[in-house]
């Protein structure tokens, strides 16, 4: 059995095609800056060279295209055709409180992910985007959509619970599910593994840091708080989401450019973040990251904001969960950026937390890189 999985970001997609015989990646891929000037494909097979193709990629529905073809393809691909894929798996973002655990996509299931549109704009319609293209590709194979919101159901009620009317809960389930959940749940799991750390007992902390960003606390694997709530805009800085905001800057801004609140969330996930502050340079970090180089104060100062964010949500998880044993970072953020993490690491000096430099100079590789004297393990977990 061969399971192609699939994960459509707001910018990204992400592919694996595995053999379940033994779970060995056949070839795995990414399609990076989908919608942005100078996308392109990085497939690579197991046991040869990355195959890269620069290619524009408008929506996710091309990038589904180039990735079917480049598994196919005489010299690069892994099958003849797609018959030989028996399954997709297919990370959702929300699916309210209809659907959390994984289930075989039917026309409800749809329906629940086209409802969802407006608690996650940038992700659900890529999802159900990503459904419907593979099922036009390979109609009669069974695609599962496992939701995003799974690991967050575990957070007790305090965690979980808005300061609005309670009635707003009780008709609309109004709450916080939080997100990237899949990714939170292995990477919790995978520190306590690699770190040997008690899997019943363990406290730690992951910072899931890329174009969309979140950080969560978990004790023993269960998530107990994350950053993202009803929807992924709330929480960290991100590429193009706001993260934390004072509602009534949404009011204030309304009234004074004319606005209706569709037209005000948009602004907030997607001509925010790093990319409304810095005037719109890119929503891209690595962007960001050169403007700064070069000199530009907004994306210094968008880079200090979304350092310090991070490590004002990881201080106060330390305080929720009474301490920490383990801190996680992933994502393409979190596992590329070397300076970004010693930043953030030598901002939690005080509880302990040291980086070994030499240790830190690693992209995307599993590894633990904090120094032998630090009291908080900190490791790099890629996702």
């Amino acid at each position: 059995m061969k399971i192609l999985v699939i994960n459509c970001g707001s910018s990204s997609l992400k592919y694996q095609l595995i053999d379940m015989d033994n779970e060995s990646v056949l070839a795995k891929g990414l399609c990076e800056r989908i919608g942005i000037e100078g996308s392109k494909l990085t497939h690579q097979p197991a046991g040869k060279d990355k195959y890269v193709i620069e290619n524009p990629m408008p929506t996710h529905k091309t990038a589904i295209e180039m990735v079917m073809a480049a598994l196919q393809d005489p010299e690069h691909g892994v099958i003849k055709d797609t018959s030989e894929i028996s399954a997709i798996g297919h990370r959702v973002l929300h699916g309210g409180t209809v659907y959390s655990d994984s289930i075989v996509v039917n026309e409800d299931v749809k329906r629940v992910i086209r409802e969802c549109f407006d608690l996650g704009p940038l992700h659900n319609p890529a999802n159900l985007m990503g459904i419907e293209a593979c099922e036009a590709a390979m109609p009669g194979t069974p695609n599962v959509a496992v939701f995003d919101t799974a690991f967050g159901m575990s957070m007790p009620e305090k965690a979980y619970t808005y300061a609005i009317p309670h009635e707003y809960y009780e008709k609309y389930g109004i709450r916080r599910y939080g997100f990237h959940g899949t990714s939170h749940k292995f990477v919790s799991a995978e520190a306590i593994r690699f770190g040997g750390l008690d899997p019943e007992t363990a406290k730690v902390i992951v910072c899931h840091l890329g174009n969309g960003a979140s950080v969560s606390a978990s004790i023993g694997g269960k998530c107990v708080d994350t950053s993202m709530g009803l929807t992924p805009l709330e929480g960290l800085i991100m590429g193009t989401r706001s993260g934390d905001v004072d509602p009534a800057v949404l009011q204030s801004i309304m009234n004074k450019e004319g606005l209706d609140i569709n037209q005000m969330l948009d602004i907030l996930n997607k001509k925010s973040g790093v990319y409304g502050m810095t005037n719109g340079i890119s929503s891209d970090f690595r962007d960001i990251e050169n403007a700064k180089a070069d000199g530009n104060h907004l994306a210094e100062v968008a880079l200090d904001a979304f350092i310090y964010r991070v490590v004002k949500y990881i201080g106060a998880y330390a305080a929720a969960m009474n301490g920490v044993d383990a801190i996680a970072f992933t994502a393409g953020v979190g596992e590329n950026d070397k300076t970004g993490r010693k930043n953030i690491c030598s901002s939690l000096a005080f509880m302990g937390v040291e980086i070994d430099d030499e240790a830190n100079n690693v992209r995307g590789e599993e590894r633990v890189i904090s120094s032998p004297n630090s009291k908080v393990k900190v490791t790099l977990i890629p996702t």
